[in-house]
């Protein structure tokens, strides 16, 4: 009884102290962020936005992240849904492959892409995205991976195939409405890693949205500050935006909600409404 008593108190004291490293967190960001815009001001932004090369870097960069969205997307959520059905046992060996894009130096991929890639695509920006692609998968892997463990997929495929659903209809109707969540937690990181990338578009002598800003901050101090805030505030833009469209959908569909940098996950969803 003594211990039940005291569970109370225990919650409130986790609670205050939750409050308190938030507070902690969040004037750790901010401050530096009140700062740096109250030394640029707001006619900064101005003098950015008409820069010569601003609107045609930040669509370029807003493409490559469309484009390497769908390349990945392509690519892991079958390859993952696949191995968690048929390969169990290559689980391992696939996050062990999946990790090694935060192991290997970009200039390694860059050398290496360049010296397969044909003539055309060496000299096309999108180029960036196949190379996107591959540092991407070690977040859209684990985050595909993880909506896969919330769900018992090998149960869900055996029932929709006793109804005779083939495996498109299958994947499709029944296996991607479940990792709606997953997806688009995938994308949120798979676009905010593409807005941000500077190193490997630099080498690729690509003009990005990030290799602009670089190039074009040393014509003032305040410039300078004033690019990387837009691109700062721009990024959340484009997350939000996402998070915003993904928790929407779940509200309707009583799924698991999108955030930043997790996925909750609510009642699990057989298949949609024919």
């Amino acid at each position: 009884m003594a211990a039940i008593g005291k569970r109370p108190g225990r919650r409130r004291s986790f609670g205050v102290w939750r409050w308190i490293i938030l507070l902690v967190a969040a004037a750790y960001f901010l401050i530096p962020l009140y700062g740096a815009l109250k030394f640029t001001g707001f006619s900064a932004f101005g003098t950015v936005v008409s820069t010569s090369g601003f609107g045609s870097s930040l669509w370029l960069s807003v493409r490559l992240a469309i484009v390497t969205t769908l390349i990945t997307l392509a690519l892991m959520v079958p390859t993952t849904i696949y191995v968690h059905l048929r390969l169990p046992r290559v689980r391992r060996l696939l996050e062990s492959v999946t990790i090694l894009p935060i192991v290997v130096p970009p200039v390694v991929l860059i050398i290496g892409l360049l010296k397969i890639a044909p003539p055309a695509l060496q000299e096309s920006p999108y180029l960036l995205s196949l190379e996107y692609v591959v540092l991407a998968m070690p977040f859209a892997y684990r985050s595909v991976d993880a909506g896969l463990r919330s769900v018992d997929v090998k149960t869900l495929t055996e029932a929709s195939n006793s109804l005779g659903a083939g495996w498109p209809v299958t994947l499709w109707r029944v296996i991607l409405p479940n990792l709606s969540t997953s997806v688009l937690s995938a994308t949120v990181l798979t676009v905010a890693l593409v807005l941000g990338e500077y190193t490997m578009a630099s080498l690729d002598l690509v003009t990005s949205f990030p290799v602009w800003i670089v190039t074009n901050d040393q014509t003032s101090a305040q410039a300078s500050v004033a690019s990387s805030l837009l691109a700062l505030f721009v990024t959340w833009l484009f997350l939000m935006a996402i998070t915003m469209i993904g928790t929407r959908q779940a509200r309707r569909t009583g799924r698991g909600e999108v955030n930043l940098f997790s996925v909750t996950t609510s009642t699990q969803t057989i298949g949609e409404s024919s």
